[in-house]
């Protein structure tokens, strides 16, 4: 029986894009980060790696599609957060931006990480973007190279 997985390795070559909201700025500039030192630890350099801002969540799936479209990028991180509020807005955000990260990930082929918290308060955003809970854009990163290297060995 072959086994085959991912290993934490970037394929030789291989540029990655963050794609990260404004929207939040105090949480998402933290997950930019985050997402910065994994790639650097994991020894992809800064010129292997471009970052895409857009207004908000919403946005993302939308910039993603586009970004697939010319195999530039072997991986796209996707960041942001999405905080409940006292409307049903949250949950059209969260949600759809949710599943249009993962239709444009299907369709293109393209590993795209969701790095986009949802969360119910910002405290809560604050311990997934370097708090207590550690850093969801780092954990983002390490699942987009881990991906890229097993689509990669299929090559």
């Amino acid at each position: 029986m072959t086994h085959h997985e991912g290993d934490l390795r970037a394929p030789d070559g291989a540029r990655f894009a963050i794609l990260a909201s404004r929207w939040n700025p105090r949480i998402v500039d933290a997950l930019v980060e985050g997402a910065r030192h994994a790639f650097a630890a994991h020894a992809v350099s800064a010129e292997a790696v471009d970052v895409v801002r857009v207004p908000g969540a919403w946005e993302l799936p939308q910039a993603a599609a586009r970004l697939t479209r010319d195999d530039r990028y072997a991986g796209i991180v996707a960041l942001g957060c999405v905080v409940r509020g006292d409307t049903r807005h949250y949950e059209h955000v969260a949600d759809e931006c949710a599943s249009g990260l993962m239709r444009v990930a299907l369709d293109s082929g393209v590993p795209i990480a969701n790095g986009v918290l949802a969360v119910e308060r910002h405290e809560d955003a604050a311990a997934r973007a370097g708090g207590s809970h550690g850093n969801k854009g780092e954990e983002a990163v390490l699942v987009v190279i881990e991906m890229a290297h097993l689509f990669w060995k299929f090559s």
